[in-house]
């Protein structure tokens, strides 16, 4: 089974980080992939950019689509990147992501896993 892990955290946070600091981070998380992938264990993956640089679609009262600059909403946190475990349970699958080295770096940084209903 397949599951989604959403990276999430406070973009003001992330400021604060230093470029020191944000390329060992990225060095680690390389790593965490890299040992999840050969083991079978991980999927594609990988960082989102900022949400202003996002676009929305919306439909219309018409019914035609809309696109906007930006989040769909105003959160504190954001998703900042995503993954994808592959995993016989959500067990497993939450074992995974709660080795990502992301989460040590600020206080608000979070992983949510989410099963992916498969069609």
């Amino acid at each position: 089974m397949r599951y989604l892990m959403l990276v999430c955290g406070a973009p003001e946070e992330w400021a604060h980080v230093t470029e020191a600091a944000s390329e060992r981070e990225m060095e680690g998380i390389i790593a965490w992939a890299e040992k999840w992938i050969a083991e079978g264990k991980l999927d594609v993956g990988g960082e989102l950019t900022p949400p202003e640089q996002a676009k929305t679609i919306r439909l219309d009262a018409d019914g035609t689509p809309q696109v906007t600059d930006g989040p769909y909403l105003e959160l504190k946190e954001i998703i900042g990147g995503i993954s994808y475990i592959v995993a016989d349970s959500l067990e497993e699958a939450l074992s995974v992501a709660a080795t990502f080295p992301g989460l040590a770096t600020c206080p608000s940084n979070s992983v949510e896993v989410r099963p992916i209903i498969e069609h």
